[in-house]
């Protein structure tokens, strides 16, 4: 059984936490960041941040009775980054999450997930129930498999303007405009989805790109959103710096290879017990309403499910006091 690394590097940006590395199957290694003790609780962070955006749970987590795990994605910070496209299909971030929960000398866990770290939570859910006894998702709902090809439909969207999806696809296209400048990318990426800097309603958003341009064009100028430090930005920076976007990027580069994957899950409902936070501006929520609204059928386990009001997409940061405790009390109910 793959086991933690001896030593614990004290962590320098999330106090009380400590950096540590462990081994996976198929000779991963993935980074995480630790606090506390009790119940595991795994946290997945989405794109394009690292373990750095639970800083504000970690510590929470932890004083509420858990042992509180944020982890690198694989192709994310200081987390092994696989070369091949499909090294990153979501049966292999299960399995990482699988690995870490064993490596950690964990039998089960519950699993939250932010961004494309809900899909992964909820896929370690459906797939491994018997290890992974709780979810909760942040930002992006719950929404089962279905019979349209993803790159089809996200063809379909747009109209004379590019999905961001689709124009995430061709490996090297994103790239270009994430390379020269990551620190600058990061931050009007950041801007532009947050609930207090995003642009007006009608205004053209980075999540539709225009003919011949690049995602950044649609930015949102200005200043930093209230929640994004200076240093926080520097610590995403590097921390995403060291691996590249290439990694990141290569999760939207699976999702036919999932739908194939996950086919014999058409429909499933997700039977653990669940939570839901979404932001009332964020567009995850707003495009996937008819996907919160099945929620009595498709999460039967639903605790509770909140949309926060001027919330925008990095919820657990804008709204850090909230989430906590939202989460929290989750947690003591899931585990009474």
């Amino acid at each position: 059984m793959p086991q933690p690394t001896p030593a614990a590097e004290p962590s320098t940006t999330v106090p009380g936490a400590v950096h540590r590395l462990v081994d996976v199957p198929g000779g991963g290694r993935i980074h995480l960041l630790e606090q506390g003790s009790g119940p595991l609780v795994l946290m997945i962070h989405g794109f394009p941040e690292t373990s750095y955006s639970w800083r504000h749970q970690l510590p929470a987590v932890a004083a509420a009775g858990f042992r509180a795990v944020a982890l690198d994605v694989r192709g994310y910070g200081r987390s092994s980054a696989p070369g091949p496209v499909d090294a990153y299909r979501m049966t292999a971030h299960v399995a990482d999450n699988v690995g870490v929960v064993h490596a950690l000398g964990e039998e089960t866990a519950t699993v939250v997930g932010h961004d494309w770290g809900s899909p992964i939570a909820a896929n370690s859910a459906l797939l491994r129930p018997d290890m992974f006894t709780a979810v909760a998702m942040l930002s992006v709902p719950y929404a089962p498999w279905n019979p349209v090809r993803p790159t089809d439909g996200f063809a379909r969207i747009g109209g004379d303007e590019e999905f961001y999806v689709s124009y995430f696809q061709e490996p090297g296209r994103a790239e270009a405009e994430i390379d020269p400048d990551v620190r600058g990318w990061l931050a009007g990426f950041y801007t532009s989805l947050s609930g207090d800097t995003m642009p007006p309603p009608g205004a053209p958003t980075p999540f539709f790109v225009p003919a011949g341009g690049a995602m950044r064009d649609r930015f949102t100028g200005g200043g930093l959103p209230s929640w994004l430090t200076e240093h926080d930005l520097d610590v995403y920076a590097a921390e995403f710096g060291k691996a590249g976007p290439t990694g990141a990027l290569n999760r939207y580069r699976n999702v036919d290879r999932d739908w194939e994957d996950l086919a014999a899950w058409d429909g499933a409902a997700l039977t653990r017990p669940s939570l839901f936070i979404g932001g009332g501006l964020d567009s995850s929520t707003t495009w996937m309403a008819d996907a919160i609204a099945a929620y009595p059928t498709t999460l039967p386990g639903l605790v509770s499910s909140h949309i926060l009001e001027g919330a925008g997409h990095w919820i657990q940061q804008e709204r850090a006091a909230e989430v906590n405790d939202l989460l929290t009390k989750w947690l003591h109910t899931v585990h009474a």
